[in-house]
C-alpha cells in the first residue's frame, strides 16, 4: 500500500513541503476552498515554483501559476470543485513540463499547461488561505521493486534522515549522495549483507569499511523491516526503524552535503521497499543538506528575527568592525546564525591572501573561520561585525540587492558580502562573491558555495 500522511495547513497560505521521487503526487483535502499546491525544485516557497490553485476565488475557479506572476498561465471555471465538510481526492502530474491535476478517479485532467521551460521538480508544497483552513491526506508513490541488479535508483534527501522499509532475503543497499547518481563522494549502507550475516557503512566504495556489526538473520524474505538513517553534521547512524537503538554509527572528518538517496539490491537478492518521504504534522526537518531558504527568512532560535543589534558604542544603522582574537566576542556582536550544536554564530571577517574575507566566529573553537580556495581557514585574529542591522533577504545567484551589507572584496579587489545558508542542521554565514553567483561558507574543511542563500542588508 502507500504512504499516506495527514496534515493540517492553517489559514496562513505557507507552504509546508515534502519531497517527492515521482512525477506525480495523488491527494485528499477537506477545505472551503484555495487548496494551494506547490511544485518545487527545494523544500522552499522560492523560484522557480509552478502553483495549482484549486478552489480559489471563493470556491469559483482555478489556476495554474508560474513564479507567482501573473496573468495565469490557465484559469477554468470549477464552482464548489472543494468542500469544508468532506474530503475531495485529486492528483497532480509533471512529465516533460506539462503539469496537469485532475479528480481522483478521473484519468482526464480538469487543469493542464505545458511549460516551454520547464525544470526539475523535488518537492511538493501544500498550502490554504484566504479564509480557508484545510486537512491534506497526502498520498506518496507506493511500495515499489528493486531487481537483482546493483543499481540504485535514486530519489531526494533533504530532512537530514531517511526512513524506510524492506523485505527482502538480504543486501538492502543505500547511499547517500551530493546528486541522483553513483558518484563520489559518497556512503553507503549495507544491511544483511554477506548472505545475510553483517552490516557495514562504507565510504566512497572503499575497503576497509568504517563500521562492520555482525548482523546475522537480520532480514527476512517474508517479513519488512524498518531502519532509520539519520545525518547531521557529519555523523552517520543508523537505527532500528522499530526500537529507535543505534545499529551503527561513524563520523565523517570531511562530511559532504547530501541531496539525494539511492536503494537497490543484488547478489541473488530482490527488494521490496517502502520509503516515508513525509515531514510529520507541524514538524520541520532537520538540517537540509542543500540550502534552504524559506527556513533561513527567520533568525535562529533564541535570537529575535529581524531585531537589530546594537552595541553600547553604536546605535543602529550601518554596523562597526571590531578588532578580536581568540574566540573573543564582542559584547553588541551580530549574531548571524547557530552552530549544529546549537552554539551561536558570529559575523566576523579576517585577512587571507591579500583579502578581507567575511564568515564564521566559533566562540568555543577560540576562533573564526572563513571560506577561501575550496578550504575552510581558521583565524585566531579576526574582525566581529558590532551594531547594525540584522536584516536578511533571499538571494539567488548574483542578484545582490542594492542596500546589502558590505563585508570585504577580494584579493581581486571585487566587493564581497555577508551571506548566510542552512546546511547539515546549522546557520552559516559566509561571503558572497557575486561574479561567482554564490555564497560560500566555511564547514567541516571546506569551502561550499550555494546559489541560494541570504544576504544581510545594511
Amino acid at each position: 500500500m502507500a504512504n499516506v500522511m495527514e496534515v493540517s495547513t492553517p489559514d496562513n497560505l505557507q507552504y509546508q513541503f515534502f519531497p517527492v521521487s515521482s512525477g506525480s503526487v495523488q491527494f485528499k483535502v477537506r477545505a472551503p476552498n484555495d487548496a494551494h499546491i506547490a511544485l518545487t525544485m527545494g523544500p522552499q516557497d522560492s523560484e522557480p515554483i509552478y502553483e495549482i490553485m484549486i478552489g480559489g476565488w471563493g470556491n469559483t475557479k482555478s489556476v495554474i501559476r508560474k513564479n507567482k506572476t501573473k496573468p495565469d498561465k490557465v484559469e477554468i471555471e470549477t464552482p464548489g470543485i472543494l468542500n469544508g465538510g468532506e474530503f475531495r481526492g485529486f492528483w497532480v502530474r509533471w512529465d516533460s513540463g506539462i503539469v496537469s491535476a485532475g479528480r481522483e478517479g478521473e484519468s482526464i485532467p480538469f487543469i493542464s499547461w505545458a511549460d516551454p521551460q520547464p525544470f526539475p521538480i523535488g518537492f511538493v508544497g501544500v498550502c490554504t488561505g484566504w479564509g480557508a483552513s484545510g486537512t491534506w491526506k497526502i498520498e506518496d508513490a507506493a511500495e515499489f521493486n528493486t531487481p537483482d541488479k546493483l543499481e540504485y535508483k535514486f530519489g531526494p534527501a533533504a530532512s537530514g534522515s531517511l526512513e524506510f522499509e524492506y523485505r527482502g532475503p538480504h543486501n538492502c543497499h543505500v547511499c547517500l549522495t551530493p546528486g541522483p547518481a553513483e558518484v563520489d563522494p559518497m556512503y553507503e549502507i549495507i544491511l544483511g549483507g554477506w548472505d545475510n550475516s553483517q552490516s557495514v557503512i562504507r565510504h566512497c566504495r572503499q575497503k576497509p569499511d568504517k563500521v562492520t556489526l555482525p548482523t546475522p538473520g537480520l532480514m527476512n524474505p517474508n517479513v519488512f523491516r524498518k531502519f532509520l538513517i539519520e545525518w547531521r553534521c557529519g555523523r552517520l547512524m543508523v537505527r532500528d526503524g522499530f526500537t529507535g537503538g543505534v545499529m551503527m554509527e561513524w563520523v565523517d572528518p570531511q562530511p559532504f552535503p547530501i541531496t539525494h538517496f539511492g536503494v537497490r539490491t543484488g547478489y541473488g537478492a530482490q527488494g521490496i521497499w517502502r520509503i516515508k518521504h513525509f515531514f510529520k504534522d507541524g514538524q520541520q526537518p532537520l538540517g537540509p543538506s542543500a540550502p534552504a531558504a524559506a527556513a533561513l527568512y527567520s533568525s535562529p532560535p533564541g535570537y529575535p528575527g529581524g531585531a537589530p543589534a546594537v552595541s553600547a558604542m553604536h546605535g543602529g544603522g550601518s554596523g562597526v568592525w571590531m578588532d578580536a582574537s581568540g574566540g573573543q566576542v564582542v559584547p553588541g556582536a551580530v549574531v548571524g546564525g547557530q552552530d549544529c550544536s546549537g552554539e551561536p554564530l558570529y559575523i566576523a571577517r579576517a585577512q587571507h591572501e591579500g583579502a578581507m574575507i567575511p564568515g564564521k566566529l566559533v566562540a568555543s573553537h577560540g576562533c573564526a573561520y572563513i571560506p577561501w580556495g575550496g578550504q575552510e581557514h581558521g583565524k585566531s585574529t579576526y574582525q566581529v561585525l558590532v551594531g547594525g542591522s540584522n536584516n536578511w533577504v533571499p538571494v539567488s545567484g548574483s542578484n545582490v540587492p542594492p542596500g546589502a551589507c558590505p563585508g570585504g572584496e577580494s584579493e581581486d579587489g571585487e566587493p564581497l558580502y555577508i551571506g548566510r545558508v542552512r546546511h547539515e542542521g546549522s546557520v552559516t554565514t559566509g561571503k558572497v562573491q557575486p561574479s561567482h553567483g554564490v555564497c560560500y561558507i566555511p564547514f567541516g574543511g571546506q569551502e561550499l558555495g550555494f546559489p541560494e542563500y541570504e544576504v544581510l542588508m545594511a
